[in-house]
């Protein structure tokens, strides 16, 4: 285990190699993204870092935190797109091309934000990205973040990859969790999760289609370097052995397989999960009209439109940007949620206006999570509540469902 010392050196060796990197340039790190105030780059040069969640006032407050109690590595891994980070920056910046058109003296004075999926009400329409290993960032992981849900009544998904059970996800949520599924090239491994989590009491299976391939994560190669800690305890090249930390493989025989990627998936892939488990099946990755009309023609329950986080692919395309034409070819007949990018109220109110059911959070909650815990996911997703109220208000929505493409313009 390093020494404080030791940790804090590393810390500076990472805050000294972000001062000089581009990265800094990137809306995927925001100390100089395009959420910044223009007119106050000085102050918030000098600003101290927030010491407790009450402190922050958006949810960029708590990534510099982050970038400070958490190791080099898990840093670069978590921050990472592929390639040039065209589709990572692509995701930010998209915002700005579309604007909300308030409209007034409509009485906002009680806004409801419940959603309605699959027949169960969630009070707002902001749910929780299944990202893998949380106790990389903080020891009490996915619990942490369950709870946090449980407070907001956020929808919730746990990654395959999680360090935390579905069974302890579960209790610290107090309801129900989706699960998200990671097929690896082996049917066996594939009908073996969903069947645990299935019987752990998950309703819902996300169905992660755009993991097909190896990526170049720079930003994680990069910053591993910077990273002197002994990790081959967590990390090996032995897949049975790098799971061993991730409750969901517990048991399950993974000798023969290269890797744990689906390049092998297919629609038959879907029918066969149909005739395998009673659970709904969300396919998570879609990015196209005509894969949106195949998850219709194939009988899913509802889609993801996402880019992994600008992880997946570096088409350098946004996600916002691909919503209205995947909403148009479902033509209401399945779920839309979708996930990359967002990070205020009003990327969720265009989103939601757009077409989308709901709205995925991911990078934002492990900011809050590596920097204060429990508390610091509990705080982003209020300040998340608390934005996307306001913007309903603005334009003079009182229930998500008055939403309409109406109220969004593109510049």
């Amino acid at each position: 285990m390093p020494s404080f010392n030791e940790q804090f050196a590393h810390r500076r060796r990472l805050l000294q190699w972000l001062s000089a990197s581009p990265l800094l340039a990137s809306p995927g790190f925001s100390f100089a993204g395009v959420d910044r105030p223009s007119k106050l780059p000085e102050l918030e040069a000098n600003a101290p870092l927030i010491g407790k969640p009450e402190e922050a006032i958006n949810v960029f407050d708590f990534e510099p935190v982050f970038f400070k109690n958490v190791p080099p590595a898990h840093v670069g891994y978590m921050a990472s797109g592929i390639d040039a980070e065209a589709t990572l920056k692509a995701n930010r910046e998209a915002f700005s091309k579309y604007y909300l058109r308030p409209r007034r003296l409509n009485d906002v004075s009680k806004v409801d934000m419940s959603v309605d999926i699959f027949s169960v009400k969630y009070p707002n329409p902001i749910f929780i990205c299944p990202t893998g290993g949380n106790k990389a960032y903080h020891p009490e992981g996915e619990a942490a973040v369950a709870r946090a849900a449980k407070t907001g009544g956020h929808l919730e998904m746990l990654a395959t990859p999680a360090t935390t059970s579905m069974e302890d996800a579960i209790a610290a949520r107090g309801a129900p969790v989706w699960y998200q599924l990671y097929a690896s090239p082996k049917w066996e491994v594939a009908e073996a999760l969903v069947k645990r989590a299935e019987r752990a009491g998950s309703p819902v299976v996300v169905v992660t289609v755009d993991r097909v391939a190896g990526r170049n994560q720079e930003t994680f190669f990069r910053l591993r370097k910077n990273d002197t800690r002994e990790c081959k305890g967590c990390h090996s090249q032995d897949l049975q052995q790098s799971v061993k930390r991730k409750p969901a493989y517990a048991g399950i025989d993974l000798s023969g397989l290269p890797n744990l990627q689906s390049a092998n998936m297919s629609w038959d892939f879907i029918k066969r999960l149909r005739g395998a488990t009673r659970m709904k099946i969300v396919v998570k990755g879609i990015l196209t009209a005509e894969d949106a009309k195949l998850c219709v023609a194939n009988g899913v329950d509802g889609l993801v439109v996402s880019n992994h986080g600008g992880r997946g692919e570096d088409s350098g395309r946004a996600t916002i940007d691909v919503l209205p034409e995947v909403v148009d070819a479902v033509q209401g007949k399945i779920l839309v949620l979708i996930d990359s990018g967002f990070r205020r109220g009003t990327d969720i109110a265009k989103a939601l206006a757009m077409g989308a059911n709901a709205v995925g959070v991911g990078r934002p909650y492990l900011w809050g999570l590596g920097a204060f815990g429990e508390a610091g996911v509990a705080k982003v997703l209020e300040i998340l509540r608390t934005e996307t109220r306001v913007a309903m208000m603005q334009c003079g929505v009182r229930t998500v469902k008055e939403f309409t493409p109406a109220f969004v313009r593109k510049v």
